[in-house]
């Protein structure tokens, strides 16, 4: 019987022991992983493995040749707008071409350039507050993982179904008849076929980098924030343990206070890159719905026109959505702390602190662009507005 007591024991504590292995591993487990993988393909992140000199080297001049990309197709398109205007298509084409290719490669050098400040912003993710510290805490934040997951998923097939049809589309029609995907000034002949090729390869690699690039930034810098909701809802838990004894208030103080000066500095780097979002956004959406209001719902463009639409809704729709999102969770902390707490049985410390914490909830972590105007769903609803009545200007104006 001692024995068989003894092997229980023994099991249980092997068991145990396991639990706690596995809960740290989770707990270590990289955030953002999915996501910082398509940002890398879109060469705006450099993998944290790659530290030899040689991948160092070979990874920035994938850097430049998808900057330098980028860079040419907008000037191929700028200079046939200036030097061959024929028709509205034609410009409209060019100046959607132009926007696009010249914000991806915008947003490339920025990433590039704040490479460190990202590094830094996942580290804090992984370390103390943030790190999740229980079973509990680590569902939380594979909830939000997958979620974030899941954005990014959706986002890329929206965008790559979008791609698609277009190439396709191009390939069939363009293609067939030696034309190039978009009318553009090039510095040679290209009707001769090795040149004709080359130039329309480099139209090609131009909307797939285009195709990775918004996506992956603007995927990244909105699970940046999801993550933030995800450590208000990790403070939440914690703070419900004050009451058990199995957390201190002075270190939910802490987390509360570490919160927001991650989403501050998140502001810091990333909102340089919503303004020609916004700009983009409403430039473009105008050009498509003329566009699709002059073409027949039956022509093969039309449905075109609406996946332009689409994509370049999605993008501003991602910040605005969660950004409202992160405002909506840091308000609700002070609701939530005076109803999941047993108030009655915490000494007048703990009720003193657990009032700071509500009265500095009160005012809401809001994302903003360039901190002009706050990143949420009045702001959409603003910008869509905005676009609409644009769109009616120039429909008017081209009537008359």
């Amino acid at each position: 019987m001692l024995n068989k007591w003894i092997l229980g024991n023994n099991v249980r504590s092997r068991s145990e022991m396991q639990k706690r292995i596995e809960t740290r591993e989770k707990s270590e487990m990289p955030v953002l992983k999915f996501t910082l993988t398509v940002l890398a393909l879109a060469g705006c992140w450099q993998p944290t493995s790659w530290t030899s000199i040689f991948r160092h080297i070979i990874y920035n001049a994938y850097t430049v040749l998808i900057v330098f990309t980028l860079y040419t197709f907008s000037m191929t398109q700028l200079l046939e707008l200036i030097l061959n205007v024929n028709d509205a298509d034609t410009i409209g084409d060019a100046l959607f071409n132009i926007i696009i290719s010249l914000l991806a490669c915008y947003k490339t050098i920025i990433m590039r350039m704040n490479n460190d400040g990202i590094r830094m912003l996942i580290n804090n993710l992984t370390e103390i507050p943030f790190k999740p510290l229980d079973l509990n805490e680590i569902i939380i934040r594979e909830k939000f993982d997958k979620r974030i997951t899941n954005n990014t998923i959706m986002y890329i097939i929206l965008i790559a179904i979008s791609a698609f049809y277009m190439i396709l589309l191009s390939f069939l029609t363009d293609f067939k008849n030696g034309a190039l995907m978009y009318k553009a000034w090039l510095p040679f002949d290209y009707t001769i076929s090795a040149l004709f090729y080359l130039a329309y390869l480099h139209q090609i690699l131009s909307f797939i980098f285009i195709g990775l690039v918004h996506p992956g930034t603007d995927n990244f810098i909105c699970g940046l924030l999801l993550h933030a909701c995800c450590q208000l809802e990790i403070l939440e838990y914690r703070i419900t343990n004050i009451a058990n004894g199995r957390e201190s208030l002075r270190n939910c103080v802490r987390h509360h206070l570490c919160i927001f000066e991650y989403a501050y500095t998140l502001n810091e780097r990333f909102s340089r890159i919503i303004p020609g979002e916004f700009i983009m956004i409403m430039v473009v959406t105008c050009y498509e719905l003329i566009h699709m209001a002059t073409t027949s719902s039956s022509n093969i463009t039309y449905l075109q026109d609406m996946m332009a639409v689409a994509c370049t809704l999605a993008a501003i729709f991602y910040y605005c959505w969660f950004g409202n999102e992160i405002k909506h969770k840091s308000l609700q902390l002070s609701d939530n702390i005076w109803c999941n707490m047993e108030w009655t049985i915490l000494s007048d410390n703990v009720k003193k602190g657990l009032i700071m914490i509500m009265n500095r909830a009160m005012i809401p972590i809001e994302f903003s662009s360039s901190h002009l105007m706050p990143m949420n769903l009045d702001s959409f609803v603003m910008v869509f507005k905005t676009s609409y009545s644009l769109f009616n200007v120039m429909k008017q104006s081209q009537k008359q």
